[in-house]
Formats: structure tokens, C-alpha cells, sequence
């Protein structure tokens, strides 16, 4: 029980936060900066015991446990600390909504999904690299999926029913699309350099550049998907829901290639 209480806290402070931000964004004094201010220091809370108990699960025991629910944890924390810290220089509280959201889900995952082996060759500076580029590859393309789902919502509600507040507030749909490109394009060039020193890993633990698993495969198929994504935008002009759908494709593959693989080895293989 005593280990429920502090998630239980923080998944309560993001919904809260969530929530708050929705309904002042209704109110017509919102742009005020006090008011702009309050929440954006409001964030820093769930933010803080988040990375709090993010440390705790982590490096438990003097080792490092990035198992799928860690890891989950983990790209969620990252998303929430860019959007934060993002939020001061742009009008970003709509999507804010959404991120912590989000956040008041999956910061259980942890508990849920527990890590049962530590990480081995942690204690190499260039394999620490290599997980930092690869969490913050896997963040970048979580801000996109979000921000591709929120746009379609947006694009069908301009057809339909009147927006509600918080979406109202959002950048045109054409400045959230450049938007969604430029951090495809950051993410591709961290996904890039997370591939290559993968094979650099593998190279050196077991002996061969390449090991085709799932794992691999779907990270290769995600790569694809984004430069055919790219490439179509500086060929064709790619957008609207044709680069939404390409979008949600890559990161699906990325999914099935980081977390899925995680989840078949720890939690249906028990390995």
C-alpha cells in the first residue's frame, strides 16, 4: 500500500493538472500571465515526483532496471518534461491537456510492469549514449504520434461540432503541422544514430553487426517509414492525413520494435 500511495499522487496531480488547464483555458482573463504562470509551475509538481520515483525504479539496488514498464515510464516523463519546458516560449497548454493525460496513465506502468533483470554494460560512458539517444529518439516520436492524433481530432472537429476551449487555443493547423515535421526529422536523425550504435553493440557483444529479431526488424521497418514520411514531404508536399497516417504507422513499428519486444521477453517469456 505504501508503494501505491506516491504513484497514486502523482497520477492524480497530472489528471489535476490536465483538468485545470482545460477549464482555464474557457476563461476569457486565461492570457493573463499570472495566470499562464501558476500552471506552468503546477506542471512542476507531478514532474518532480515523477522523476522521483522514476529514480527509485531505476537504479534500485545500485543497479539499472529499464524494463518495459520503466521504459515506458521513462519516454512519458521525457514528453511531459519537453512540452514543459517547451510551454514557456510557445503557446503549447493545448496539447499540454493531452501529454498529462497521458501521464496520469502511464506513470503506473512501473508498478505494473515491474523490471525483473538490471541492465548489464551500463558501466560503458558510449553504451549509456546509446540509451539516452535511443529514450530521447523514442520521446520524440511519442510528442509526434500524440501530436498527429490531436491534429486529426482538431481537423475533424473544424468539419463538425464546435471546438472545445483548449483546442481553440492551438496554432493553426498548418504551424502544428510544420511543427510535427520538424520533430519527425529530429527524432529520424536520433533514430539513425540509435541503429547505428546498436549495430555497433551488437557488433561487439556477439559477434555479428546485425541479429534479424523482431526487435530489429521493426526498428529497420520504422526507420523506412519515417524517410519514406520525409522524403514524401520534400518530394510530393506530403500532409494532411496521408502524413498523419505514415506518422502513426512509424511509430507503431517503434512500438512493436522498443516496448513490444520488452513486454514479450519480461512479461509473457519471463526472461
Amino acid at each position: 500500500m505504501a508503494q501505491i500511495l506516491p504513484y497514486l499522487l502523482c497520477s492524480a496531480l497530472y489528471a489535476a493538472v490536465a483538468v485545470v488547464l482545460a477549464r482555464a483555458m474557457a476563461r476569457p482573463d486565461w492570457s493573463a500571465p499570472l495566470g499562464r504562470g501558476t500552471l506552468h509551475l503546477a506542471t512542476a509538481l507531478p514532474l518532480a515526483l515523477h522523476t522521483a520515483l522514476l529514480y527509485g525504479s531505476v537504479f534500485a539496488g545500485g543497479q539499472m532496471y529499464l524494463g518495459v514498464g520503466n521504459s515506458v515510464s521513462v519516454i512519458i516523463w521525457l514528453t511531459v518534461l519537453i512540452y514543459w519546458g517547451g510551454s514557456f516560449f510557445q503557446r503549447l497548454e493545448g496539447l499540454q491537456v493531452f501529454i498529462n493525460a497521458a501521464a496520469a496513465l502511464l506513470v503506473w506502468a512501473p508498478l505494473l510492469l515491474p523490471s525483473v533483470h538490471p541492465l548489464s554494460h551500463i558501466d560503458l560512458p558510449a553504451f549509456r549514449a546509446h540509451l539516452l539517444i535511443s529514450l530521447l529518439a523514442y520521446s520524440l516520436f511519442t510528442i509526434a504520434s500524440l501530436q498527429a492524433l490531436m491534429m486529426a481530432i482538431l481537423e475533424n472537429r473544424l468539419h463538425g461540432a464546435r471546438l472545445p476551449a483548449y483546442l481553440q487555443s492551438l496554432p493553426p493547423l498548418l504551424t502544428i503541422e510544420r511543427l510535427l515535421f520538424r520533430i519527425i526529422a529530429m527524432g529520424f536523425v536520433l533514430l539513425t544514430l540509435t541503429l547505428i550504435s546498436g549495430m555497433f553493440f551488437s557488433e561487439m557483444l556477439v559477434g555479428q553487426p546485425l541479429k534479424f529479431n523482431h526487435k530489429v526488424v521493426f526498428g529497420i521497418l520504422s526507420w523506412c517509414i519515417y524517410a519514406a514520411l520525409l522524403a514524401g514531404r520534400r518530394i510530393y508536399g506530403w500532409r494532411g492525413r496521408l502524413a498523419l497516417r505514415w506518422t502513426l504507422a512509424g511509430f507503431l513499428a517503434l512500438l512493436l520494435a522498443y516496448v513490444g519486444s520488452k513486454f514479450v521477453v519480461e512479461v509473457i517469456l519471463h526472461r
